[in-house]
């Protein structure tokens, strides 16, 4: 699979990022994070950019779910060192949208990802919250 494009690589282009601390258990027998682990900590920047970005509470009684997700490694992690973890969306469509990630550790790069996510009620996907969508400009990858 071919590197990413090398604008992704520059977390100057992230609205969003914030620290997480890795965890002993996050290592494997390399001692580098494993990949699997270091997918959970995407998930835990998802998590932490929809509710910084108002996503969390603009889709109360409704959920969301990634229906596509693609991780590129690029190196290796180490634990007790925390992350940095920048977020941003690239793209909005009518029921989902794309967030793009991108994980670095003591000024490395370690991975970068893409997430398409699919808002969702009880019946299947539904339009993204107006009020998400509204103060979506704030938060998309800076050209």
């Amino acid at each position: 699979m071919p590197r990413p494009d090398p604008a992704l690589l520059d977390p100057g282009r992230y609205p969003f990022h914030c620290s997480i601390e890795t965890r002993f258990g996050d290592i494997d027998v390399n001692q580098h994070i494993n990949n699997v682990a270091l997918v959970g900590l995407l998930e835990e920047g998802r998590v932490r950019f929809h509710r910084a970005s108002g996503y969390h509470a603009a889709i109360a009684g409704m959920t969301s779910m990634v229906a596509s997700i693609a991780v590129e490694f690029l190196g290796q992690g180490y634990f007790p060192d925390p992350i940095a973890m920048h977020v941003a969306l690239s793209q909005l469509g009518n029921t989902s949208y794309t967030l793009h990630q991108l994980v670095t550790q003591q000024g490395r790069t370690v991975a970068c990802a893409r997430a398409v996510m699919v808002c969702m009620d009880g019946t299947g996907p539904v339009p993204l919250p107006p009020a998400f969508r509204a103060g979506a400009e704030a938060w998309m990858l800076a050209a």
